[in-house]
């Protein structure tokens, strides 16, 4: 296992040299990396909105209002078709989605149907469709009568289309602002997502992004006035529309067809009257917007156009000339603000369907820069805990435990960077997390050594057996973390995704720091120092040597496992999680005061006269901050986005506002359901893969510890009414792969004596394991810990939830690896001769000891 050939040492190094090398553009300004040479590495970290301060709105298209919007199309249709054949019709709507066509003469149906059946036709599929959709159906229903309905399969296309569509649109209109580098993307069927790096103003985003911006031109109808109309009924072919003219709404009959629409301009700018010096837009059509523009203003001369955005009337001018220039100007109750604004939407386009905004999180770059710095600081002071800790632990051997530690970390920020990842808050988490947990692998080596050194083999032997024996281990306990963090990345979003990546990445980094890497520095130090012992701790902090008798005290652990499991279950239904809006919805805003201290009174009181429903208002981390919170406003997602308008406009003039998040009812129930479901997934999984790597009863064992850790910590949020969000989801798959890391590590041991002492009761053979194990599980838990320490008092108040759960979690999943886990095993009766030998044995590891390098 010492050997290594000279292509296996330059390999090994080149990786982590690469990993060095990629890694070090992060550590230079934007500047200095635009300065380096194109054949190298310059790629660094993309920084969460968290991190560089932004908004992330999430977008969903209005399914209902996209059905409306393409039945009055397909009533448009029918009528231009019925009347070019001059066949007598009556309409009758037919439900949500569709028309009912009432013939007058039944001798036409069958001319009515040929001429209506191109609407039937077949249109290509979108995104996650296949072949063609059908939009429209016909059917008989009675003698004289044809029923048109849009099919849900051409909804669900139509919604497809739409959102290809709107993110061309959108990314258009937030181009022309002068954005750099915004994302514009599809998440799911019917859903785009906006991340906006910088943004100081989220409510311009929305305003840009956010409104339809369907412009139409429309002549004014003289068959009777708008007041008649309003009186009776509308002619057949027009409609009510209504100019805004100060605080009075003025009604106008318009022709329902359309003169002109957005699609024919090919340029809009804002500017200002000559005469009134008022802001205007300009704008010019195609050559088709052009001509159809000249041939009815010039059939019109005198009447009245009204100028529509999104069923608005802007202006509604008399035609007193021809107008066939292709060009002209549109009048308003503008500003110079919104002037430019409806020019950047003009240009880019109308969006195809209504989008209602159902997530939005927005950080300031105050925060921003707050976090980072937080998490730079409880990395550093983490890292040197760790590194401190391992070097008092190990002398030498722990110094090269801390160099392969350092090529770990550099390996997972050069991953990140290659892959263009996102780092967020909650990815600094796992970066902290995997400096605690990537000694592990290298404890379970070291002290594997020392024992094979004890158990009277030479030192090479003891070194090569060392190896040898803990890979299966390491093995086994890092697939535990991997699976917890590939569902955690499938079934989350946002930041906690972020965090999945960097553990992921973090346990393919130790497995080959630490069994690679470091075993090559330790056969180096072998082969040129020719030691002729272990070297010494610095100091003993580690007992050796215990024979504590765990087993024992298994009557006094289970009856309190039990009463504490019981009591947070019953906590859990009797006094409930103090959940965050990213399961119940509504408002949070975090506050920092222009100037002098937030006060929370006055807060409270401001927006309680808000009519908003109830307001929660406590002191965050500084006594000039404060965080709100308001309660679901259960009227669907758009009332969340006005609650979020008015705060702002109540307390913009005094406070800063750090952070702002928003999630509707629609996203808080699918966050809640896919937290739930990435628990119980992450269980079955690593179950599953347990049973077939141990025995029953060991899998069994295991399910059952780590359930008794998840619910006791679950208790804990309850007890302490800690804000439970999609981080705490995030904390507690974490704790999943930990305590099954800390019980594999124990079953392993388990297992392996069961091999050797096959007489041996199981009572005693499991304090044995467990004693054989002590000072690796104290050595990964206190190295864990100390950097979670770090992370809570260093990381900032947004992580202190989070990071507190996963203390909590490693020093119950360290009580339930010993006082749930093992004697689990003699409640199920495990007997030695029900594990098979190595050899029978996919994946195990030889017993013997090994030939020296």
């Amino acid at each position: 296992m010492l050997y290594f050939s000279r292509w296996q040492i330059v390999a090994i190094l080149a990786v982590v040299l690469a990993g060095l090398l990629y890694s070090a553009p992060n550590l230079l300004s934007q500047s200095q990396r635009d300065a380096l040479p194109d054949w190298g590495p310059k790629n660094a970290m993309t920084l969460g909105l968290d991190l560089q301060g932004g908004s992330h709105l999430l977008m969903k298209v209005d399914r209902e209002n996209l059905q409306a919007e393409k039945l009055n199309t397909l009533e448009d249709d029918i009528r231009r078709i019925l009347r070019e054949e001059k066949i007598g019709y009556r309409f009758s709507k037919s439900g949500d989605d569709g028309i009912n066509v009432t013939l007058r003469d039944a001798a036409d149906l069958a001319t009515a149907k040929s001429k209506l059946e191109p609407l039937t036709r077949p249109v290509a599929a979108g995104l996650f469709g296949q072949g063609n959709v059908s939009e429209v159906a016909i059917t008989e229903p009675s003698d004289g009568v044809l029923r048109l309905t849009l099919t849900p399969q051409g909804i669900d296309n139509a919604v497809s289309h739409a959102v290809t569509q709107s993110i061309e649109v959108i990314t258009k209109r937030i181009n022309g602002l002068g954005t750099s580098e915004p994302i514009v993307q599809r998440q799911g069927t019917d859903r785009v997502l906006v991340q906006y790096p910088g943004l100081q103003d989220p409510q311009k985003l929305k305003d840009i992004i956010g409104t339809v911006a369907k412009l139409t031109f429309h002549l004014v109808s003289s068959e009777m006035s708008a007041q008649d109309a309003l009186a009776g009924r509308p002619p057949a072919g027009t409609e009510i529309k209504y100019e805004i003219d100060g605080e009075r709404q003025v009604p106008y009959l318009i022709e329902s067809r359309a003169m002109v629409d957005g699609e024919n301009l090919t340029d809009a700018q804002p500017g200002f009257d000559q005469r009134t010096n008022e802001p205007i837009i300009t704008f010019r059509f195609d050559t088709k917007g052009a001509t159809r523009f000249c041939q009815v203003s010039s059939a019109n001369i005198g009447r009245p156009f009204a100028i529509v955005l999104d069923n608005e009337i802007i202006s509604a001018p008399v035609i007193r000339d021809a107008i066939c220039g292709g060009s002209g100007q549109i009048s308003g109750n503008f500003t110079v603000e919104s002037a430019n604004q409806l020019a950047v939407q003009l240009r880019a386009g109308a969006l195809p369907a209504k989008l209602d905004f159902i997530e939005e999180r927005t950080v300031g770059a105050g925060l921003g820069a707050d976090a980072i710095s937080a998490g730079k600081i409880a990395s550093a002071v983490g890292a040197l805990l760790v590194v401190a800790f391992m070097f008092i632990a190990y002398g030498f051997l722990g110094l090269i435990a801390n160099v392969a530690l350092i090529a770990n970390v550099a390996m997972i920020i050069a991953a990140l960077s290659i892959l263009g990842a996102t780092l967020t808050l909650p990815g600094i988490a796992g970066i902290v997390l995997t400096m605690g947990m990537a000694v592990d692998s290298n404890v379970l080596i070291y002290e594997r050594i020392r024992e094979e050194r004890k158990n009277g083999r030479n030192l090479i032997q003891s070194f090569d057996a060392g190896f040898k024996q803990a890979l299966a281990t390491i093995v086994d306990a890092n697939i535990t973390t991997l699976i917890a963090a590939v569902i955690l990345f499938y079934l989350g979003s946002g930041p906690v995704r972020g965090f999945a990546v960097t553990l992921a990445i973090g346990v393919v980094t130790t497995v080959f720091t630490a069994y690679t890497f470091t075993r090559l520095l330790v056969s180096l130090w072998v082969r040129y120092r020719r030691p002729t012992k272990l070297p010494d701790r610095l100091w003993g902090v580690i007992p050796e040597d215990t024979k504590i008798g765990f087993m024992k005290n298994r009557l006094f652990a289970f009856p309190l496992s039990a009463i504490a499991g019981i009591a947070s279950v019953v906590l859990f239904f009797a006094v409930s999680l103090n959940y965050g809006i990213d399961f119940k919805g509504g408002t949070l805003v975090e506050l920092q005061a222009k100037t002098g201290t937030a006060d929370i009174g006055a807060i409270r009181t401001t927006l309680g006269d808000l009519n908003v429903g109830e307001v929660q208002v406590q002191e965050y981390g500084t006594p000039s901050e404060a965080l709100v919170r308001v309660e679901s406003q259960n009227m669907g997602d758009s009332a969340e986005q006005s609650t979020e308008a008015k705060i702002r406009n109540a307390l913009s003039d005094e406070y800063e506002f750090r952070r702002v998040e928003v999630v509707g009812p629609t996203v808080s129930g699918e966050l809640a359901q896919a937290g739930t479901i990435a628990v119980i997934s992450a269980l079955l999984a690593i179950m599953i893969y347990i049973w077939l790597r141990f025995e029953w009863q060991f899998a069994l064992g295991a399910a059952i510890a780590t359930l008794h850790d998840v619910i006791l910590t679950i208790g804990m949020f309850a007890v302490l009414q800690l804000d439970f969000s999609l981080p705490s989801i995030a904390a507690i798959l974490t704790i999943v792969g930990y305590s099954l890391n800390d019980t594999v590590v124990v079953y392993d041991r388990v297992r392996e004596n069961l091999r050797k002492y096959k007489k041996m009761p199981i009572p005693e053979l499991l304090d044995l394991s467990i004693n054989q194990m002590l000072s690796r599980t104290i050595l990964t838990s206190g190295t864990t810990l100390l950097a979670l320490f770090a992370l809570y008092f260093l990381g900032g108040e947004v992580l202190s939830s989070f990071t507190f759960a996963m203390i909590f979690g490693i020093v119950v999943g360290t009580y339930s690896s010993i006082f749930v886990a093992a004697p689990v095993l003699i409640l199920f009766k495990l007997r030695p001769g029900q594990v098979g030998t190595p050899d029978a044995e996919p994946g195990g590891v030889e017993v013997s000891g090994a030939k020296g390098a």
